[in-house]
């Protein structure tokens, strides 16, 4: 099944912004109270995660949500 382009510009937001914070994907998922291989599955789009989930990953970043809509 093809990867929607969308959910992949947002996942590699999430990844982008993961590694500027120097955390692993097991790291951030573990601060998030989410599965490791759900995180992966975000940043590479192919999961659509729910307002809740962006929340917490945010929260985990010690970001504002809206960074995940900073496209370059």
């Amino acid at each position: 099944m093809p990867v929607d382009p969308e959910l992949l510009r947002l996942g590699r937001r999430v990844r982008a912004c993961r590694k500027a914070s120097g955390l692993s994907q097991e790291k951030l998922a573990e601060l998030a109270g989410l599965h490791r291989n759900y995180v992966g599955f975000i940043e590479r789009g192919e999961r659509n995660a729910n307002v809740k989930t962006l929340f917490a990953l945010a929260n985990a970043l010690r970001i504002q949500p809206v960074e995940f809509w900073r496209f370059d």
